[in-house]
């Protein structure tokens, strides 16, 4: 198994510790006073989102995670050690649901973020604390709190700007590795990805985007046929959908408008919001067509689908047309960006006037 994108674990964080009872013996000390500590608390469990991660494989052979617990208290005035807390490392992307209610309660959506998915028990209370003017020699003591237990269910959404979707053997995993540095397995037979593949796109200096390759879909996805729907998810939180379609299939009988009119029947049963994003329309395989016949193909492709955006007309084994795409690919995503920042506050001390010239 090469990736894992959902797992089941059970954590539990570590209980408190007991209060203690106890009282100072000491020569000449007749009435020495109570001195029994607190307990000490119970480890927490915290989840961290970890860049070097990819899958969720570690946690699909190991289900259960405890914290310490925190020791007793003791006399002498001494309370217990806090039991150790545990760090479980998750890939970026995890989204944290309770397996029981469905709900979901954390996402790691920040490398190096750190969340506490379950608090410890607080330890008990020693005689020493209630010590008072009319209660000299308590003997009360609590017992520590128990932590927090919970049965989670991981699930992985790659964090990627860009989705590739279509038809198994349209030529997806040929394009993420002729433009990104991920390279993935490319064969002449269908379902060859059978795992997302992530790719870093360069465009220039501090320029580059993220593109995730899923397995292809077939017509009954959203219903569980192919591998497909497994991964569809991943697209979700991605900014643009890139809908690969092979315009010239080895078998003369398929029809390329059914198969992509299909996909996108596919991806609205799915989830409507994933449906509704920003999707162009890419073209690929035109090397195994004449240079004559392109336009026309063209043209009767996107006016039988009725398509009334982008159209980008590649080869991604001959790497024609792909620079073009890349291009527009980062502008769009850029565009993106620019507008989801927040706008600059600006001192009101300062509105409206000139500033002056060097």
């Amino acid at each position: 198994m090469k990736f894992v994108d959902e797992a089941f674990i059970d954590i539990a964080a570590g209980d408190g510790g007991n209060g203690c009872v106890s009282f100072r013996h000491e020569k000449y000390k007749e009435f020495g006073g109570p001195n029994g500590g607190d307990g000490g608390r119970g480890g927490h469990v915290y989840a961290m989102a970890d860049p070097s991660l990819n899958t969720l494989v570690d946690y699909r052979f190991s289900r259960r995670h405890e914290a310490g617990r925190g020791e007793h208290g003791m006399g002498s005035d001494m309370f217990g050690a806090a039991g150790h807390d545990i760090t479980l490392k998750m890939p970026v992307g995890t989204i944290v649901t309770d397996a029981e209610t469905g709900e979901v309660l954390y996402e790691l959506l920040v490398p190096g973020e750190k969340i506490m998915i379950a608090k410890g028990g607080d330890g008990g209370f020693g005689n020493m604390r209630f010590k008072s003017s009319i209660n000299r020699a308590p003997r009360q003591k609590t017992p520590g709190w128990p932590g927090e237990k919970k049965n989670l269910k991981l699930e992985l959404k790659v964090l990627a700007d860009v989705g590739l979707l279509g038809m198994p053997n349209a030529g997806k995993s040929t394009l993420i590795a002729a433009v990104s540095n991920a390279r993935p397995k490319i064969a002449d037979y269908p379902f060859t990805t059978l795992h997302p593949n992530l790719g870093v796109v360069r465009v220039g200096p501090e320029q580059s985007f993220v593109v995730a390759d899923v397995p292809g879909l077939i017509e009954g996805a959203s219903e569980g046929a192919g591998l497909g729907h497994q991964f569809l998810r991943h697209l979700q939180r991605t900014r643009l959908l890139l809908h690969i379609v092979d315009i010239a299939p080895f078998d003369e009988g398929v029809d390329p408008v059914a198969q992509a009119k299909a996909i996108v029947q596919e991806l609205k049963k799915y989830d409507k919001a994933l449906y509704e994003k920003p999707r162009w329309l890419v073209l690929n395989k035109l090397d195994m067509v004449a240079a004559e016949e392109r336009e026309a193909r063209v043209k009767d492709f996107v006016k039988r689908l009725r398509y009334k955006g982008p159209v980008f007309e590649i080869s991604a084994l001959t790497r024609e047309g792909c620079e073009k795409l890349v291009q527009a690919v980062y502008q769009h995503i850029a565009s993106q960006q620019r507008s989801e920042q927040p706008a600059a506050e600006v001192d009101p001390r300062f509105v409206g006037e000139a500033v002056p010239k060097q």
